[in-house]
């Protein structure tokens, strides 16, 4: 009877047993991290604190990316984060070392929304839990999360949220304008994410609504969609202009400093090359699509490893159950959710950076992730959910070997 019942078994439940022990290596790993978080590493700390002293320059730094103007130096990031931790701060002071358990926090929150969302589009509930898993322990919302204590991954960690928070609201509450909000502070957090309205709007469309049309009801789904966008980026043209004097001044481009003494790779293309370039594609290409695992050797017979590569993995090769996203059908909302993240990869190709430091991922894909995991709640069938199954356990012990060998480089 016990043997029936086990031939029975979708094949991708084999599978269940070694991917769980994975994921209790990596919680593991991540709690224990948040355990040792250090204070003054996340400048967010900094920035939440002046806005509690009701200033926007902060009296010192604890990473590279702020930039002195006018005698007064800045935190340069978009500042929803800094409010996010702006009661910590207030209760802890600026050596709160808790981002770490707020990127954890946001993890939670963000995978349970996406349980809800997979709901929603009639995932089957096994490959839910396996797409939980690609997302949670696969993709690079594990690393973000893991490294909240930093200014850069907060943001991610924080903006993910966000953006999950505005498809729910779209999709299981119907709740456009509260979608637009969380879109706006998206957008506050990083700001390539407001190009995902197109996609945010097409869900929220009905299947027999047409995509444009004149009629007071759509033009009133417009409006209410749209006017917390518009307050959000007048709330960041109006920050911008208090701190740099100009509504479309960032402060990226103060990050440059033509007198330095040490080397920094940032600076050398900044001062050189500027924050866009076509000097910047195939670097930036390579690295997203191509970029295997790579573990720098030394030695007299190259045998000791020395590090782990901080420009990253590519997508490709650290989450390979992307590519079943190819079998997606072909609908409005995938293929405007395509659309909208391959503007937001196109720009990024150009950028100065490409998401350093990171060591398995390449974080900046998940400014257009929620569209990759929405198309592939939609692309795994039944007879692919054994190869999500595999190609889940690979990127998730991947990220394993990757946390055990940064803890034994001391990288990191």
């Amino acid at each position: 009877m016990m043997w029936n019942a086990i031939k029975g078994w979708d094949r991708a439940q084999w599978f269940m047993l070694p991917a769980l022990g994975l994921a209790a290596i990596l919680l593991a790993g991540m709690l224990l991290h948040i355990v040792k978080e250090d204070p003054g590493t996340n400048s967010y700390a900094l920035l939440a604190d002046s806005f509690l002293h009701g200033k926007l320059d902060s009296a010192q730094c604890f990473d590279g990316d702020c930039v002195n103007v006018d005698g007064k130096s800045y935190v340069i990031f978009p500042p929803v984060p800094a409010v996010i931790a702006m009661p910590f701060v207030a209760a802890f002071g600026t050596g709160f070392h808790g981002f770490a358990a707020i990127g954890f926090a946001c993890l939670l929150g963000s995978v349970f929304l996406w349980w809800r969302i997979f709901e929603k589009i009639d995932v089957e509930k096994q490959t839910a839990v396996w797409l939980l898993l690609a997302l949670a322990f696969g993709s690079p919302l594990f690393y973000v999360s893991i490294r909240a204590d930093r200014v850069w991954f907060f943001a991610q960690s924080i903006n993910f949220l966000l953006l999950s928070l505005a498809i729910h609201e779209v999709m299981r509450g119907g709740r456009i304008m509260l979608a637009g909000a969380y879109l706006g502070l998206a957008f506050l957090s990083r700001q390539m994410t407001i190009l995902l309205a197109p996609f945010l709007f097409v869900l929220a469309l009905k299947p027999e609504e047409n995509l444009i049309s004149f009629k007071w009801p759509a033009l009133k789904r417009v409006l209410a969609f749209g006017a917390p966008l518009i307050v959000a980026v007048a709330i960041y043209m109006a920050y911008n202009m208090a701190r740099f004097g100009s509504p479309m001044e960032t402060g990226y481009i103060h990050i440059a400093k033509p007198t330095l003494d040490q080397w920094s790779l940032i600076n050398e293309r900044l001062v050189h090359h500027g924050l866009f370039s076509k000097d910047y594609f195939l670097f930036n290409a390579f690295h997203l699509f191509i970029q295997g695992f790579h573990v720098e050797w030394g030695g007299s017979a190259l045998l000791s490893p020395l590090k782990l590569d901080p420009m990253g993995t590519s997508l490709l090769a650290a989450s390979p159950f992307v590519l079943l996203v190819l079998f997606v059908p072909l609908d409005r909302e995938t293929v405007i959710g395509g659309l909208c993240a391959m503007l937001i990869l196109g720009i990024t190709l150009f950028y100065h950076g490409n998401g350093f430091s990171q060591y398995n991922a390449q974080r900046f894909v998940l400014d257009w992730a929620p569209v990759l995991f929405f198309a592939l709640g939609l692309s795994v069938s039944k007879a692919l959910r054994p190869a999500l199954a595999v190609l889940v356990i690979y990127a998730m012990g991947l990220n394993v070997v990757a946390m055990a060998l940064l803890a034994t480089l001391h990288q990191g």
